[in-house]
């Protein structure tokens, strides 16, 4: 089982912009847009700001009104799934 995302970091070959109902990711090396739903975009935000998976939880679970376990736990899938699309680096636990 691979260690738990920690911090996540943009890379710069990675734009976005929000809008009202959906974030639209660009990969700049393949070409490839991605949307992201309203709650996914806002998480995507909440961790471009925060750097931490830790700290955008926080945030994250006080503005959803929503136990933060199940935060962790929805950007941790989250994170792994851009990072699979190159959207997201990612330095898990072991290597902190």
């Amino acid at each position: 089982m691979p260690a738990e995302p920690r911090r996540a970091r943009i890379p710069d070959h990675v734009v976005h912009r929000a809008f009202p109902s959906e974030t639209v990711v660009l990969n700049l090396e393949t070409g490839k847009y991605h949307g992201l739903n309203a709650t996914a975009g806002r998480m995507f935000v909440a961790l471009e700001r925060s750097g931490s998976v830790d700290a955008a939880a926080t945030v994250l679970a006080g503005e959803f009104n929503v136990p933060r376990d199940q935060i962790v736990r929805d950007l941790r899938d989250l994170c792994r799934s851009l990072a699979d699309r190159g959207l997201l680096e990612l330095d898990d636990l072991r290597a902190a």
